[in-house]
C-alpha cells in the first residue's frame, strides 16, 4: 500500500508539470474493469477468466486545434488485472481455487479528440494509441480443500527472461472513449485494447494481451 501511495504522489506531481504547458489541464479517476485475453495456437484459456475490478487515477493535457478538435494526453496510474474462480472434484474431494492478480500500469493515452456543443453541454469522442508501463504487481491465490483453506501471495516478476519473468514490462494499444462534458466536469467511458503481447513466452504461438474498460469522473482547470 505504501508503494501504491508514493506512485500516486509521483503521477499527480509529474501531471501538474505538465499540464502547466497545456490550455487544458485536469484531474480526473474512476473504475476500471479488467481481464486478458491468454492464448496459444491451440487453446484460448482465458474464455473463463473473470473481469478484476480496480481503479485509475491521474491528470489529463489537452492541446486544441479548433473549437471541435484537440489533442488529449494524460499520465495515470492505472490498475489491470484478472480474476480467477474454479470448483472441481478430485478423489471425492472438493477442490476450489480463487486466484486474483492485480497488476499497477502507468498509462499514458495519446488520442485525438472530437468535440460538439449542444449548448449546456458537450459530447466528446477519443481514439488513438496508448503506451503502458508496468509498475508493481501481486498475485493472490486462494485454495479450499474439504474446507480447509491456504492463502499464498507471489509478487509479479517482470522482464522476458523466460523461466524467471512472469510479464513483459511494457504494454501498448488501442484506447476508445466517449463522454459528456458540463461545465467544468466530466464524464467517460473507456475501453483499452492491448495490443503488446506481455507474455515472455512465445512457444507455441503464447500470447497475453491487456483488455480495460474504465468508467472515468474528471474535472477540468484552465477554460470550457
Amino acid at each position: 500500500m505504501k508503494n501504491v501511495i508514493k506512485l500516486l504522489i509521483f503521477v499527480l506531481v509529474v501531471s501538474m508539470t505538465t499540464g502547466a504547458f497545456a490550455q487544458n489541464f485536469g484531474l480526473k479517476g474512476g473504475l476500471n474493469l479488467s481481464n486478458i485475453l491468454a492464448k496459444d495456437d491451440n487453446t484460448t484459456y482465458s474464455d473463463d477468466f473473470k473481469m478484476n475490478p480496480g481503479f485509475h487515477i491521474g491528470a489529463t493535457a489537452e492541446f486544441p486545434f479548433s473549437d471541435m478538435f484537440s489533442f488529449e494526453t494524460g499520465l495515470l496510474l492505472s490498475t489491470k488485472g484478472y480474476k480467477i474462480s474454479e470448483e472441481e472434484t478430485f478423489m471425492g474431494k472438493k477442490i476450489e481455487m480463487k486466484i486474483k492478480t492485480n497488476l499497477f500500469y502507468l498509462d499514458i493515452p495519446l488520442t485525438a479528440k472530437a468535440s460538439f456543443d449542444l449548448g449546456d453541454a458537450k459530447v466528446f469522442g477519443l481514439f488513438g494509441p496508448y503506451i503502458g508501463m508496468g509498475l508493481t504487481g501481486q498475485s493472490k491465490t486462494v485454495t479450499t480443500i474439504d474446507g480447509k483453506t491456504e492463502k499464498e501471495k507471489e509478487d509479479v516478476e517482470w522482464g522476458s527472461e523466460k523461466g524467471k519473468s512472469d510479464l513483459k514490462r511494457l504494454d501498448f494499444g488501442l484506447t476508445i472513449g466517449a463522454g459528456v462534458e458540463i461545465d467544468l466536469f466530466q464524464i467517460g467511458l473507456g475501453y483499452n485494447l492491448g495490443l503488446a503481447n506481455i507474455s515472455p513466452y512465445n512457444d507455441g504461438g503464447m500470447k497475453i494481451n491487456n483488455r480495460v474498460i474504465g468508467l472515468s469522473v474528471g474535472y477540468k482547470f484552465g477554460g470550457k
